[in-house]
């Protein structure tokens, strides 16, 4: 049982020596791309910095001015949507409390012209009690004055 270990112990080690240089050399390889690089490679001065030619500096003024215009133009969008939501919002609000009031005042105008009818019946009634109390008035005193 000893030796085994020995074996299996070897080949550990094996295992872990082959692991250490896959890892290293996939440090090492350089990466290689399905198409070569469209641009060119950078031209370094003696300071380590990158001199760019005249035509690249327009290029690259030209690509930032579209890209920053497209971002003015997506963020004037975004705010004139959200300034007429807003506004829509606001007349919304106004005509629900419009239509709120109008049916309150609805309301109000039922209930006045149920009052008139029912005062104009109560009129008639009254004028009724009225004539026919003094008819009654009037017949009980002319018999009672007749005898």
């Amino acid at each position: 049982m000893f030796v085994s270990m020995r074996k299996g112990n070897r080949r550990l080690k094996l295992y872990g020596r082959i692991m250490a240089g896959v890892i290293l050399m996939s440090f090492l390889i350089i990466p290689v791309y399905g198409e070569p690089p469209t641009m060119q490679p950078p031209i370094l001065s003696d300071g380590g910095t990158r001199l760019y030619s005249g035509s690249e500096v327009d290029l690259l003024i030209d690509d930032l001015s579209v890209a920053a215009k497209d971002a003015i133009e997506k963020a004037a969008a975004g705010a004139a949507k959200a300034a007429a939501l807003a506004s829509v919002e606001r007349e919304a609000a106004l005509l629900r409390e419009k239509v709120k009031a109008v049916q309150e005042a609805q309301r109000w105008q039922n209930e006045a012209e149920a009052a008139k009818r029912a005062g104009r019946k109560n009129a008639v009634i009254a004028a009724l009690v009225g004539v026919l109390g003094g008819l009654a008035v009037g017949i009980s005193g002319t018999l009672l004055i007749s005898r």
